[in-house]
C-alpha cells in the first residue's frame, strides 16, 4: 500500500471509529445529564474535582470497543488505568470533560477522544452530546491534515480567527481560582491586557477558538487527556496550543492556545515576564 493510500485509509478509518467511540460515551452519558447524578470527589489538594459514574462507564464502554478493533493499540484515559503505552497509536480518553459543568446541568462539557502515533497527537474529537455538535482535527500527514465542524446535517471547516493585538482578544479560562501563587499572578497578567474574559467553558473554550469565536484559552493543572484530544484540533484549524514555557503540551500542566501564532508569542511574553 502506498504511503497516500494508507494516510487516506488512515484518516477515514480512524476519524469513522471515533465516532463510533462517541456515541458509545453518549449512550451513557447523556441520559444521565440534569438528572441530579451524585458526584465522588477524587480530589487531592482542596480543589473540588468530581468524578461520576457516567465518567467511568463511559471510559469502560470506549475501552472496550478500543480492545475489539484494534487489541495492538495503547489506552490512556481519565477514570482508569493506562494500557500499552509503549505502543506506537495509543488511544487518549476523557469521557467527561467538564464533569463540574456536567453535574450542574450546563452543556459546556464534552468527551475526548485523541489518537496519538509515537508519542504525537495526530487526531482529536470533541463531541457535545446534548447540543449534538462535533469538532474534530487530524494533523496525521499534510495530505489529511484538515479541522471539521458537525452538528446533523451541518458541516464546515473549522478556522480560527486572525488577531494580533492582544487589547483586542478574548480569553477563556475555566476558573481563576484553579490557578495558584506565581500561575496566578502569571494569569493575572494575560487577563488585564485582554479585551474580554470568560470563565467556565472546560473543553468547549478550546472548540470556540478552533471555531474563530474565542481568540485564547489559558489554563494550568491539566492532566494529558484534558488537553492532547484537543492539539490536532486546534492546529488543523490554525491555531497554536503549547505550555507557559513553549514547550509541547505532552504532559499537559500549564497550557496556552491561540488562534493567532502572533497572539500566542504575546500571551507568553506575559506570562513568562
Amino acid at each position: 500500500m502506498s504511503s497516500a493510500v494508507f494516510t487516506a485509509t488512515f484518516s477515514t478509518d480512524i476519524a469513522a471509529f471515533a465516532d463510533r467511540l462517541a456515541a458509545a460515551s453518549a449512550r451513557i452519558t447523556l441520559p444521565l445529564f440534569r438528572t441530579g447524578l451524585a458526584a465522588d470527589d477524587k480530589s487531592a489538594d482542596g480543589v473540588f474535582d468530581p468524578v461520576t459514574a457516567a465518567d467511568r462507564d463511559a471510559e469502560t464502554a470506549m475501552r472496550e470497543l478500543i480492545r475489539e478493533a484494534f487489541p495492538d493499540h495503547g489506552i490512556e484515559g481519565e477514570e482508569h488505568d493506562d494500557e500499552r503505552l509503549d505502543a506506537d497509536f495509543v488511544w487518549v480518553l476523557d469521557p467527561i470533560d467538564g464533569t463540574r459543568a456536567f453535574i450542574a446541568g450546563l452543556p459546556l462539557w464534552g468527551t475526548l477522544i485523541g489518537l496519538k502515533y509515537r508519542g504525537r497527537p495526530v487526531f482529536g474529537l470533541l463531541h457535545q452530546p446534548f447540543t449534538g455538535e462535533t469538532f474534530s482535527g487530524s494533523t496525521f500527514s499534510d495530505e489529511t491534515r484538515a479541522a471539521l465542524y458537525r452538528r446533523g446535517d451541518t458541516r464546515h471547516d473549522l478556522r480560527t480567527r486572525a488577531r494580533a493585538d492582544i487589547g483586542e482578544a478574548t480569553l477563556a479560562t475555566t476558573s481563576p481560582r484553579l490557578f495558584k501563587g506565581a500561575d496566578l499572578d502569571a494569569y493575572d497578567r494575560v487577563e488585564r491586557h485582554v479585551r474580554l474574559a470568560r470563565y467556565g467553558y472546560d473543553c468547549y473554550a478550546y472548540a470556540m477558538l478552533t471555531a474563530g469565536h474565542l481568540d485564547l484559552v489559558v489554563e494550568a493543572g491539566l492532566k494529558p487527556c484534558d488537553i492532547l484530544p484537543l492539539v490536532p484540533i486546534i492546529e488543523a484549524a490554525g491555531g497554536v496550543v503549547t505550555t507557559w514555557e513553549g514547550a509541547p503540551v505532552t504532559g499537559g500542566g500549564t497550557v496556552v492556545a491561540a488562534g493567532d501564532a502572533r497572539l500566542h508569542a504575546a500571551a507568553l511574553a506575559l506570562l513568562g515576564a
